[in-house]
């Protein structure tokens, strides 16, 4: 990180803590609150994952080996294609752009409609529908005039650079938008159906509200219904009580792990377990330990060294990208009970970091986030990198 970052950033640092009125200083990173009595994890963190073999390493590691693509704007959304390609959302443009896994060229896929970027808000998360070898769906969170939706498209690589996306299937819609906290990280779990991580707009009472869409993780079919087992009757959602979801990956065993920003205090890394509640507004990271209902996280930050975002599974760890914190934590959850030992890895050598994805083994995707208008670009932002882990 060059001295002009650094000083740059101190100085937004304490501006912002002296401004705080009620919003993280870096609102793009969110904790709902908790602290839940009503599953196995609530009280010990994390929960055992098989007989305990092949735990993590004590001491993590992770190491930038590449710089794959530059001169990415308001990047967002990454998913990999099969070959090794990934796919990258604009938030404040609406465009998604190939990048060849390889060579980090750059080849604009086309131009999502009816993206309106105000804020937080605009086209986020990116996900390949689960049977995309046969269909060629790419799916879409993104805001509206009116909304927060989920759309599909379908990516014809045959046709022109910047006309390969088919127009927009809406496949869910109605998800509360706002200038803050429109979540926007979407997913296909190992069940096939579809998660997203929904923001509460900074209208605090809808996280609470089962019936409202905001500041949940919602579980839909891909055809966008309710998905068959959800904890309540013809809903989408899935677990509530959420600030602002903004990173949904999953374990071996099958176990959801999704981060959240907080507010002035604590940002979180939660174990999902379906019908629970997380706690926000009521309670903001694990609370002063009394609070009965609400599910604890995993761990805890303070806002000042995390403001998390993507999330990603790898070598036994869940790995959370920071914003305002810029730096990689690693919380070893396989084969661990009770509370994780974190490591940060990469503190403020990359600027802010937004979102990564597992790639296979050992290494991870990398994604900055310094032309959100939040960050101080310098040349090349914003950047993929590739990161060998342990």
């Amino acid at each position: 990180m060059s001295a002009q970052r650094s000083a740059v950033t101190a100085v937004l640092a304490a501006a912002a803590l002296l401004l705080a009125t009620g919003c993280s200083s870096d609102d793009d990173g969110d904790p709902g609150g908790d602290k839940s009595a009503e599953s196995s994890s609530a009280e010990t963190g994390a929960s055992p994952s098989g007989d305990g073999a092949d735990a993590p390493p004590e001491k993590g590691s992770a190491e930038v080996t590449k710089t794959l693509a530059t001169g990415l704007k308001s990047p967002w959304g990454l998913a990999p294609l099969p070959g090794g390609d990934l796919l990258v959302s604009s938030r404040d443009e609406g465009t998604i752009t190939r990048v060849d896994g390889e060579s980090g060229e750059k080849t604009q896929v086309g131009t999502v409609p009816g993206v309106a970027a105000e804020g937080e808000g605009g086209l986020m998360g990116l996900a390949l529908s689960p049977t995309y070898a046969s269909d060629h769906q790419v799916y879409a969170y993104f805001t509206t005039d009116s909304d927060n939706r989920i759309a599909r498209m379908l990516y014809d690589e045959k046709k022109p650079s910047g006309q390969q996306l088919g127009a927009p299937d809406t496949v869910f819609k109605g998800i509360p938008k706002g200038v803050i906290h429109n979540g926007g990280r979407i997913a296909f779990g190992p069940d096939k159906m579809l998660y997203a991580g929904t923001g509460e707009t900074g209208e605090t009472d809808l996280a609470q509200d089962k019936k409202s869409l905001g500041g949940k993780i919602l579980r839909l079919t891909p055809d966008g219904e309710p998905a068959p087992g959800n904890p309540f009757a013809d809903s989408p959602v899935y677990s509530y009580g959420h600030r602002n979801v903004q990173g949904l990956d999953w374990d071996e065993d099958k176990r959801l792990w999704a981060s959240e920003f907080g507010q002035d205090t604590w940002d979180e890394l939660n174990e999902i377990k379906a019908g629970d509640n997380y706690g926000w507004p009521e309670v903001e990271g694990k609370g002063d330990g009394d609070e009965d209902g609400f599910h604890a996280p995993v761990a805890e930050w303070k806002t000042s060294e995390a403001s998390p975002s993507g999330v990603a599974y790898a070598k036994g760890s869940v790995w959370m990208a920071g914003l305002r914190g810029q730096r990689l934590w690693r919380i070893p959850v396989r084969g661990v009970a009770g509370e994780p030992k974190t490591e940060a890895f990469l503190t403020e050598k990359h600027g802010r970091l937004r979102t990564v994805v597992a790639a296979g083994g050992d290494k991870l995707w990398l994604m900055t986030s310094e032309t959100d208008s939040r960050g101080t670009p310098e040349k090349g932002d914003d950047k993929i990198l590739e990161v060998r882990v342990k």
